[in-house]
């Protein structure tokens, strides 16, 4: 039946794509088998090559799959949309070379090569597939045949291999003799190599020295036995080649044992000939680890103990039995001004001791007992070739060789170490006062600026005869005068600049009196208890240096617990005999502990902690003065004072007082006056400051002034002012603001106007402020100032 014939049998099969007529007669007579389908997988063309090899045509329009059944090579059947040709249409990509086998109508099997390639419109889109079979049966049974071939090749190969074993088996028979020979030799290793090197034999000498037996080493290369470097640079190679070239080679050099040890080795290697042929090589090696590390030692040692010496920052000076410099190094010239020629024979004590200090230090030159920089009279001085005196440190050892005995002397010069000492100490005293005075600045002169300001306003109000307001200017000037007063009391006391002044006093009420000042200084994440016992007794102290222990002792809680924790101050009374040393026994006390759970101290640093400058806290970060001051002022107070800690279970400070009885008196406050102001002219100022008191008396002095005001209490506030369309002509900030500061403000300010006249106030801002980096029309006032002082400013600024 014709194609022809076919598609009418079958109605309307699908559109074909190969409509020329010549290319479909010459796809016909292809001797390849082809097809093609349409997208939806139905047959549109198949050659005669593709019918033969299915072993019948199918009809044009049936699916592809109808027309045979598929296997994998392992017999496992595939599914029709698992094959190539549902892939190709499924996914639109070609699959070249897929092999399966297909089962013809008469139940033979032929294996294939399938590569369906899809086909596309032109517009782009899918109309279906191409797939060409590569018959390959029969390279399946080439390659079978081959695989078969390839059996029997090794089969041949492994009997070559067992007659190759059993030749070298004799040859090892022969040479059995040579090993009986050599065997018993133990002091060296004594084996055989063949013409490239592999082991042939291998004595009980060679199986002590490196450690392999025969049956591990034979018939591997002799190089194992060389360190990896010298197998690099090719070492083993060059050993037979020099034989066999020079007749003989003799060699020392690290060689590596069994366990992976290494061991200086003398090697022997003798060219073997047999007949004038080249048979391998003779190998005798020993062991001369001994001898090789005694050599380098003794050369070693010597350049090393030299080079430590003459490089020794220390002076290095040896003395023999009598007493007499031999040894005198380049440090030793230099410090004490005598050359080695000069010191060598010198007797050390008559050289650089004083001669009333010799008896006295001479016993410090001998090495037993060890000596130590100090005695009973302090530091140990020796003279320079001037006579200059210089501290020193001395560390002094014995050395016996060939029965002489030797002292040596390290003398390490203090001079410079005492210095910076001392230069360490004045700054920690000035670290701990600026710390302390600069945090303390800022809020202090806002104090006195309320004060001062709220007296120049009640003098204005009295002078223009309005008393209405002048109460609350008072009180405002009395607040901030009580509180400028007990904060000079604590910064004095901080810095013992006041003489103690002990008073009866009540500690419950004064320490409850400092919960603002202790919530403010330990900060947000440290919460503060109190646990006040109700029947406390008076004591007598100082209370303002009770105030600075508490708090003192409050800081350092603060630091031992940077995460964050709980504080708590206690106080008890202490009877007779309960106290816990026994100098307190037969007297009675209060107790004020502060307690906290941070990083803890360990025995050595509880040791310690009260010896004045001594601090665990990074360069920059504590003083040493704290606990120190606690204790003095304890002392001073017929008091005491103690620790109990242990690392990471926190800390208790407990401060004992004597009892006393009393009432403690009340402070009183300090006053000040203020001055006559000149009038402005109606500009607007804006005012930027964080403290309301201060903030109102600028206000009000401005407005008493005659200028109008705008207020912020904060620099993001104030910069929002100044972007609005208010005709400012004045910024007054403080430079002390939450957030941005008031120096930054200024410069946005001038920024965005760049005509704007500023004046900066300021009670403590370090670099920041210095006036001469301010820019022109920018000006700065210090606190506390009078109304006075802040007219005239204001009329040179405007």
């Amino acid at each position: 039946m014709s194609e022809h014939d076919e598609q009418a049998a079958t109605g309307s099969p699908p559109a074909a794509f190969i409509t020329d007529p010549l290319a479909r007669q010459l796809l016909q007579v292809l001797p390849v088998p082809l097809y093609t389908t349409d997208a939806e997988g139905r047959h549109t063309f198949i050659n005669q090559a593709a019918a033969e090899f299915i072993g019948h045509r199918p009809v044009l329009g049936q699916p592809w799959w109808t027309a045979r059944k598929l296997y994998r090579l392992d017999g496992r059947p595939i599914r029709n949309d698992d094959c190539a040709m549902a892939t190709v249409l499924r996914e639109q990509r070609p699959v070249h070379g897929e092999v399966a086998i297909a089962e013809l109508p008469d139940g033979s099997r032929r294996v294939f090569r399938a590569s369906p390639t899809p086909l596309f419109g032109q517009d782009g889109r899918l109309v279906g597939a191409v797939n060409v079979l590569q018959d390959i049966t029969g390279q399946r049974a080439t390659e079978q045949a081959l695989q078969d071939l390839n059996a029997q090749l090794e089969q041949r190969v492994a009997e070559r291999s067992r007659e190759a074993e059993a030749a070298y088996n004799e040859l090892h028979r022969r040479e059995r003799d040579f090993a009986l020979l050599v065997g018993s030799v133990v002091d060296y290793a004594i084996y055989m190599l063949d013409t490239e090197g592999f082991i042939t034999s291998w004595n009980a000498g060679a199986e002590r020295i490196k450690g392999f037996t025969a049956e591990e080493v034979i018939g591997t290369h002799f190089s194992r036995f060389y360190t990896e470097a010298d197998r690099a640079r090719g070492a083993p190679e060059t050993t037979l080649a020099t034989a066999r070239r020079e007749g003989f080679c003799n060699a020392e050099g690290w060689r590596v044992r069994k366990d992976g040890s290494r061991f200086w080795a003398s090697v022997v290697v003798d060219p073997v000939f047999d007949d004038g042929k080249l048979v391998g090589f003779a190998k005798v090696t020993r062991d001369v680890t001994e001898r090789m590390e005694a050599e380098a030692a003794l050369v070693e040692s010597e350049k090393l103990a030299r080079g430590v010496i003459d490089s020794a920052l220390d002076a290095f000076v040896q003395l023999d039995e009598d007493g007499r410099i031999v040894q005198w190094n380049p440090r030793a010239e230099s410090l004490f001004g005598w050359s080695r020629p000069e010191a060598l024979g010198q007797e050390l004590a008559g050289l650089v001791i004083a001669a009333e200090d010799r008896e006295r230090f001479g016993g410090r030159l001998q090495p037993d007992p060890p000596c130590s920089a100090q005695d009973a009279a302090g530091q140990l001085e020796m003279l320079d070739r001037n006579g200059s005196r210089m501290p020193v440190e001395l560390s002094v050892s014995s050395l016996t060789v060939n029965g002489h005995r030797h002292v040596n002397i390290f003398i390490r010069d203090l001079s410079e170490k005492i210095l910076v000492e001392a230069q360490l100490r004045q700054a920690q005293k000035m670290e701990a006062v600026g710390q302390l005075t600069g945090g303390l600045a800022h809020d202090f002169n806002n104090l006195l600026q309320g004060i001062i300001g709220s007296l120049d306003l009640i003098q204005l109000r009295v002078e223009q005869g309005r008393t209405d307001e002048v109460a609350r200017f008072v009180k405002g000037a009395l607040d901030s005068a009580g509180r400028a007063a007990a904060m000079t009391h604590r910064l004095l006391a901080f810095s013992r600049r006041q003489p103690l002044d002990p008073r009866p006093v009540q500690a419950n009420p004064l320490m409850s009196s400092m919960a603002e000042l202790l919530h403010r200084t330990l900060g947000e994440k440290i919460s503060l208890e109190f646990d006040l016992a109700e029947d406390l007794w008076t004591t007598l102290c100082d209370p303002n240096q009770l105030e600075a222990a508490v708090l003192n002792l409050s800081i350092n809680a603060r630091d031992a617990m940077p995460e964050g924790g709980r504080l708590r101050v206690r106080s008890r009374n202490v009877g007779a005999g309960q106290g816990e040393w026994r100098e307190m026994h037969g007297q009675e006390f209060i107790c004020i502990e502060v307690s906290d759970d941070g990083s803890g101290m360990d025995a050595d640093v509880i040791e310690h902690a009260f010896e004045p400058f001594f601090t665990t806290k990074g360069p920059g970060k504590g003083t040493g003065l704290g606990l120190s001051m606690v204790y003095g002022f304890a002392r001073q107070s017929n008091g005491y004072c103690g620790i109990s800690s242990e690392p990471g279970q926190g800390a208790t400070v407990r401060l004992y007082l004597p009892r006393h009885l009393g009432e403690a008196p009340t402070p009183a406050a300090s006053r000040t006056g203020a001055s006559m102001p000149l009038p402005g002219s109606g500009q607007l100022a804006l005012v930027v400051e964080d403290e309301h008191l201060v903030r109102h008396v600028v206000v009000e002095v401005l407005h008493q002034l005659g200028y109008q005001t705008l207020e912020a209490v904060d620099g993001e506030t104030g910069l929002a002012a100044l972007e609005s369309n208010a005709a400012i002509s004045l910024l007054i900030s403080d430079i002390g603001l939450p957030g941005s500061n008031g120096r930054v403000l200024a410069d946005a300010a001038r920024q965005l106007r760049p005509d704007l006249k500023v004046l900066l106030m300021t009670g403590y801002a370090a670099d920041h402020t210095a006036p001469e980096g301010f820019a022109a029309g920018m000006e700065l006032i210090t606190k506390p100032f009078s109304v006075q002082t802040l007219s005239t400013r204001l009329r040179q600024i405007l």
